[in-house]
């Protein structure tokens, strides 16, 4: 996998949001006024502002009420604005409204599930309302677009996405002092700045595995009872409907038909294993296509998650110069120097009754020859049980008493590995190193408590501790294999950033699906399809 290729797609194609400009919609003309007494008021059209009787703001809500939860945000606009019309000036209809109107008809095209609350009334006055104010008309279009922003542009709730578990730092942004900007320029809605990088490369896979799902997606697999692993050079009818199945999605360039298990379809068969978190090897399992008969349906409910979960992440993540990043479904860290991936290494995740937790931190000291002081938890339920079956089970295992707590000593085989890597949390989790070399290997890797351990962790010391004078590559050596714990506080600290993506797309414009580990995604879908 290249690097940058999952989390590097969310961070590092982020760019810093809009330059925005304070606009002032229309003066009013000194000692006239206009108040609206209905909300369909008319208006003489030697007026030179446009205004109306805020009292009708609460008609209006008390009338759409499930449109309230934008209420504060109309009321503070229409407050900045003297209440004067937004969506209309004395030529009628602003350009603005008309744009707005056309992206509430194509939310689908942004992956958003649920019905917009009384889309049908606007639709049956929008058009008949072109040339003169309507205040109806006027507060929907106020409403859909804190409709729009929220839905498309913030996400949800950030106390919903605390329930689902994800504590990274949300990104904030006035979408009130947005639209005086989107005012002066109506096409400023379609930049691709808005969000990170890697939404918009969803977004457009999402049309082509709807358009694909249109024009009937792909038939099931069928695999017979006394199916055998699929070898180069096999020949089969399975073969021949593998291969049908990976023309549709970009996998294999041309369908030969042909039932032979051939270079062009090898090469098809690694380039799927990549991008779905397989070991990349030439043999078809059982597995594998259990995998390619995953319905299109449910590969795009997928994305849709996944691009609710990048509205979630803050552009001033690439303001610091170096961070880390884990993502978990894919068991993969990057440690990102200067905007570039200066390191990609495996990681093991915690199991699903171990959850990783879906936060950041920043990351301040590092341990070498590091103690393993055992968690309560871990003591009470296997070290202490273990001790009553076998009496020397401390000095087997390098452990000693430290007070009422159980610590293993330095050394190779202690459960930390040669060196750690902390950010202070209330979680307790931590980078570190492991002498289980061999869990690397796996496809699966939720194996830990919580905690992530580094397939790379000299590697990534000696990166972190590249610039500081204190430290050559021959030191951290000597720190590691020392047998005595030595702390160390860097100089500068770095962010570090776990996360949670089932799906993105690669710097070679490639979707990759790994497994929900922790059986996250329904329920994130469940909560779109009730917004």
């Amino acid at each position: 996998m290249k690097s940058k290729q999952w989390f590097g797609g969310f961070f590092i194609m982020m760019v810093l949001g809009f330059s925005l400009t304070g606009w002032y919609c229309a003066k009013k003309e000194e000692g006239k006024t206009t108040s609206a007494t209905a909300l369909n008021s008319k208006f003489r059209s030697e007026d030179i502002a446009l205004s109306f009787d805020s009292t009708q703001i609460k008609v209006f809500y008390a009338k759409y009420p499930k449109l309230v939860l934008y209420q504060q945000q109309a009321v503070m606009l229409y407050q900045k604005n003297q209440y004067n019309f937004i969506w209309y000036d004395k030529k009628g209809r602003k350009e603005t409204a008309e744009v707005i109107y056309n992206k509430l008809n194509n939310l689908f095209e942004d992956g958003l599930l649920a019905k917009v609350p009384y889309k049908e009334v606007l639709d049956g006055m929008f058009q008949k309302t072109a040339s003169k104010p309507n205040l109806d008309v006027e507060l929907f279009l106020t409403n859909y677009y804190f409709y729009y922003t929220n839905k498309v542009l913030q996400g949800i709730d950030d106390s919903k996405s605390d329930e689902l578990g994800w504590y990274l730092p949300r990104k904030k942004q006035s979408y009130v002092a947005y639209l005086d900007s989107l005012l002066i320029d109506p096409k400023l809605i379609d930049n691709k700045e808005q969000l990170i990088g890697q939404y918009y490369k969803l977004k457009s896979v999402l049309q082509k595995y709807r358009a694909l799902e249109k024009n009937g997606g792909w038939k099931a697999i069928d695999v017979p009872t006394d199916f055998k692993p699929l070898k180069p050079g096999d020949s089969s009818d399975l073969v021949a409907q593998i291969r049908a199945r990976l023309f549709l999605t970009e996998d294999i360039a041309a369908d030969s038909k042909s039932t032979v298990y051939d270079e062009p379809l090898q090469q098809a068969v690694l380039k799927y294993k990549k991008r779905n978190g397989f070991s990349e090897d030439k043999i078809i399992l059982s597995k594998h296509i259990a995998e390619m008969n995953v319905p299109i349906s449910d590969r795009i409910k997928t994305i849709i998650v996944n691009m609710e979960r990048c509205r979630w992440i803050s552009k001033d993540i690439t303001k610091a110069k170096e961070f880390i990043v884990v993502n978990i479904p894919s068991y993969r860290l990057t440690y990102f120097k200067e905007g570039k991936a200066a390191l990609i290494s495996n990681v093991v995740v915690g199991t699903a009754l171990n959850e990783t937790v879906i936060f950041s931190g920043m990351m301040s000291y590092v341990v070498f020859s590091p103690y393993w002081n055992v968690p309560k938890s871990i003591r009470d339920k296997e070290i202490l049980p273990a001790i009553k079956k076998n009496k020397n089970y401390l000095a087997q295992h390098n452990m000693e008493w430290k007070g009422e707590m159980i610590r293993q000593k330095p050394g190779p085989n202690n459960s930390l590995g040669l060196v750690k890597f902390l950010f202070p949390n209330s979680n307790n989790i931590y980078l570190h190193d492991t002498p289980a070399k061999n869990l690397f290997s796996q496809e699966k890797r939720a194996f830990s408590h919580g905690c992530i351990r580094v397939e790379k962790p000299k590697e990534l010391a000696k990166l972190i501790l590249q610039d500081d004078p204190n430290w050559t590559p021959e030191k951290i050596d000597a720190a590691m294999n020392g047998g005595k714990e030595k702390w160390y506080t860097l100089k500068d600290k770095i962010p570090v950033y776990i996360g949670y993506f089932t799906s993105w797309v690669d710097d070679e414009g490639v979707i990759n699906f790994h497994k929900d580990i922790y059986d996250r995604d329904n329920a994130l879908a469940n909560l779109l399809l009730e917004e």
